[in-house]
């Protein structure tokens, strides 16, 4: 194959990697993320601590590198190092999960919608609206009533709920717009059926939208997290969250202020890293650079 034709074979994804590589500031925000993510897997054996192991000597222990809490410990004497560490587990599992679920189904119900047209396309857009005039927190305190409260589950569901709908719009905007492109016609008059088309044409030119903006509902859905777990919503004790170690480290920030400032530092970590990480791929992504 000539050079030519293997540039053409890469296109949009190998341009976009390159362009990426070439972001310092969103490679730096990618590596400071994976640090974090290897830290939360492989930092709680580091200490000889569970997450909800109680150490009556020290109560409400400052941090302190020769300390035996290096981030100190809560009103229980558990160790802050460990349950922080489980909550930015915890935390990101939900919501990557959340959003993988909210993704794929505003993938497939953006693309339907924007290739069928017509009363399809009105019907699903107007249920779409429906659900976005319902209040969130309304139907997550439906979940919660009906299901078990602190379900992992259930979390999922209410997270997956709303999470989808500006997915299905941006999609169904990139397919309205691919639709009528000159090789989605030839594939109709190969005779490809439609679902065939939307599979292997549509849905594949659409990925380069959908995974930037994919690194920004992340964010999005560790703040519903972490706010539902605030509220009482979401995970609950002895299970540790960045929601729920920030509620309660709310509570003690006059006296123990680093039960805030520990797990609220890592939410802000995490979230300046994936939207660093967001802008270096709609950049890379951005035909106008291209």
């Amino acid at each position: 194959m000539s050079e030519a034709a293997a540039a053409a074979g890469h296109g949009l994804w190998f341009d976009a990697g390159r362009r990426l590589r070439d972001n310092r500031i969103a490679c730096a925000a990618l590596g400071v993320l994976a640090g974090v993510v290897l830290l939360a897997l492989g930092g709680p054996s580091m200490s000889p601590w569970g997450f909800d192991s109680l150490d009556w000597q020290h109560l409400a222990q400052p941090p302190g590198l020769g300390a035996a809490h290096w981030f100190g410990t809560d009103r229980l004497g558990r160790d802050l190092f460990v349950r922080t560490l489980y909550g930015v587990r915890l935390s990101l599992l939900i919501s990557v999960l959340a959003s993988a679920v909210s993704l794929v189904i505003g993938l497939v119900w953006g693309a339907v919608a924007g290739f069928a047209g017509g009363h399809t396309d009105g019907w699903m857009m107007r249920f779409v609206d429906v659900l976005y005039s319902l209040p969130y927190l309304f139907v997550v305190i439906i979940l919660t009533t009906l299901f078990d409260r602190g379900s992992i589950a259930v979390l999922l569901v209410a997270l997956g709920a709303v999470g989808w709908l500006t997915t299905a719009r941006i999609v169904r905007g990139q397919t309205l717009a691919l639709k009528r492109r000159e090789f989605i016609e030839a594939a109709r008059a190969s005779g490809l059926a439609p679902a065939a088309i939307v599979v292997h044409h549509v849905l594949p030119n659409v990925l380069g939208p959908v995974l930037v903006y994919a690194t920004l509902i992340i964010p999005q859905m560790i703040l519903f997290e972490s706010f539902l777990s605030f509220l009482g919503l979401g995970v609950q004790e002895p299970r540790a969250s960045l929601g729920n170690l920030i509620y309660v480290g709310a509570q003690e920030m006059e006296s123990a202020p680093w039960m805030l400032l520990v797990p609220a530092a890592f939410v802000v970590l995490l979230l300046v890293c994936l939207n660093l990480l967001g802008d270096g791929l709609r950049d890379a992504f951005d035909p106008r650079e291209r």
